[in-house]
């Protein structure tokens, strides 16, 4: 143990040391860029010296072509000297890992032996979770399956080989899996009208259902006029990088395909639940509470879709009962949860609001029973209507969203597939995974549902989603430099910054930026124009910051400090 504390040290403190040395790397590629603009500049001086040109003139030139030489080799030998000491850490981190690795392995608890069955007198297996509801003889069959055996193969080789553009199909049999168990990583999912489809798909939606006329037995029957509605459904992808530790690639085929699942479902359900609720139509699916928050017909609604309605008013409610208990403030809530009409629905109802609230609407239905003793009139059920109530985080407080879930349709594309990542987080003993899979959907009637703020405030009807920066584009700033008022400073005026929420860092040196970076080393700039220390032409890299500390833009500038 003692020793596994000593090599584990030794590692992180030499991994500390690389990390140092990497940093200047990007200072090694300034001084070359400069090195190459001063070797243009004296090429040209040197192409002017001629006969007629002064002594004086010429040893000018020749000491600064000199100077340019004993710089550049200068360059040459510390690069050199800093690539073996690089060399040398990374040898010598990688022979204390070795060696780590094998105190590990050697100190890892033996398999528990199998328990003997006392009345069947067979030996059964004790498994730390039982895989997705399966019994043994179930999983056993699942994983000898020749598709699910080769993904998982696939899938173990990643830690051991560089995997370029390596995309791993899920077979059939897994996603089947994953889609039964949504429900547990989605609270919402169970509600909707799931549909798989593949291609462009539309799908057809009865309108009003006429009314039977009624006449004499022997009289002719009268038309009825019946018409019929279609949406069209996208395919939007949700997902992102996951990350599964190394032990587990390592260990048996049930703990590797219960996590590579389980993180695939929790992150693909989340990501479902909020785009059901509050999903804005653009990449992704509209959102109920975006649906009944329109106050006019989207450009792009359907020509066939149902007649789009007006529902702001009507069914976005708000109401002042957040001081009233029991029967008086239950009266008012469900009066205006009744709203949601059930036309085209299986009947059935949900809720969904966020913890905060459900808990307040148990304490304004405490009441007494015969024996005096305290209870709580609302568990998981909405009273009087009905409907099971969701604990959604991501509601606000006193906020309630909820009606006949069947009349949202929630499109599930195929082709969900994990890809592998090139070992970028090695240090941490992580192997990147891209979850992901392509869903839309809408609510295709919005009368069916209701949303009702009951403290007198108008209710949220956006959410922030997380923001999609792999697919967005870096912005550019506008940097310009100049001569500063001390002598070394240099000026920084920067422009095309975002209005406010947003902060400024630089850091000398030409670096790459890309959209949603986290940067380190950078130090505060101040808005609008700022004096910095630097010396005469070298690259400055500025980046402007959003409220979670990523980078969505960045320009650059020359140094031109003041003599």
């Amino acid at each position: 143990m003692l020793r596994q504390l000593l090599l584990t040290k030794k590692i992180e403190g030499l991994r500390a040391k690389l990390e140092t040395l990497r940093e200047k790397e990007a200072d090694f590629e300034t001084r070359k860029a400069a090195l190459k603009t001063r070797e243009a500049e004296l090429e040209a001086a040197v192409a002017e010296v001629s006969d007629e040109t002064s002594d004086d003139d010429k040893k000018v030139v020749d000491d600064a072509v000199a100077e340019f030489e004993g710089q550049q080799e200068a360059l040459k030998e510390e690069e050199a000297g800093h690539d073996a000491e690089k060399g040398k850490l990374e040898d010598e981190i990688k022979k204390l890992s070795d060696e780590l690795e094998d105190i590990n392995k050697k100190a890892a608890t033996p398999p528990a032996e199998p328990k003997k069955d006392e009345r069947k007198g067979e030996a059964r297996m004790e498994t730390r979770v039982k895989f997705f509801g399966m019994s043994k003889e179930e999983r056993d069959r699942f994983f000898a399956r020749d598709d699910v055996k080769g993904f998982i193969g696939e899938v173990r080789s990643i830690k051991t080989r560089n995997v370029a553009n390596g995309a791993l199909t899920i077979p059939d049999v897994v996603l089947e899996i994953l889609r039964n168990n949504m429900e547990k990583y989605s609270k919402l999912v169970k509600y909707v009208n799931v549909k798989s489809v593949g291609g462009t798909a539309r799908q057809n939606i009865i309108g009003t259902v006429p009314e039977g006329v009624w006449m004499e037995a022997t009289g002719a029957l009268n038309d009825l006029d019946m018409a019929f509605n279609q949406i069209e459904v996208d395919g939007f992808m949700v997902g992102g990088i996951i990350w599964v530790p190394n032990a587990l690639l390592e260990d048996s085929d049930e703990a590797l395909g219960a996590e590579i699942m389980a993180q695939l479902g929790q992150a693909i359900g989340k990501g479902i639940d909020r785009a059901i609720l509050f999903g804005t139509g653009v990449k992704m699916p509209v959102g109920i509470i975006t649906r009944l928050a329109q106050t006019s017909a989207p450009s792009d609604w359907g020509t066939y879709a149902p007649a789009w309605t007006d529902l702001h008013t009507s069914n976005v409610l708000k109401l002042n009962i957040d001081g009233t208990t029991g029967a008086t403030f239950f009266a008012s809530l469900i009066g205006a949860l009744g709203v949601a009409k059930p036309d085209y629905s299986d009947g059935k109802v949900f809720w969904a609001m966020n913890r905060k609230t459900h808990i307040k609407l148990m304490t304004k239905a405490l009441a007494f029973d015969a024996a005096a003793a305290l209870v709580a009139g609302v568990n998981n059920q909405m009273p009087i209507i009905g409907g099971a109530i969701e604990e959604i985080e991501m509601m606000g407080d006193n906020e309630i969203v909820g009606g006949y879930g069947s009349v949202y349709t929630l499109a599930e594309r195929a082709g969900s597939k994990v890809d592998s990542s090139d070992q970028a987080r090695f240090k941490e003993m992580l192997t990147g995974f891209r979850g992901y899979a392509r869903y839309d959907g809408m609510p295709v009637f919005g009368e069916a549902f209701v949303m009702v703020s009951f403290d007198n405030t108008d209710a949220a009807t956006t959410s922030a989603f997380p923001i999609d920066y792999a697919n967005t584009d870096l912005g550019v700033l506008g940097v310009i430099a100049a001569a500063g008022t001390e002598s070394g400073d240099t000026v920084l005026t920067v422009t095309g910054t975002e209005a406010s929420g947003t902060t400024l860092k630089y850091k000398i040196g030409d670096h790459t930026i890309s959209c949603g970076q986290a940067v380190t080393g950078y130090t505060d700039l101040a808005s609008g124009t700022t004096q910095i220390t630097a010396a005469a032409g070298k690259m400055i890299t500025v980046v402007e910051l959003d409220g979670s500390k990523k980078a969505i833009k960045s320009g650059k500038a020359v140094s031109v400090p003041k003599a």
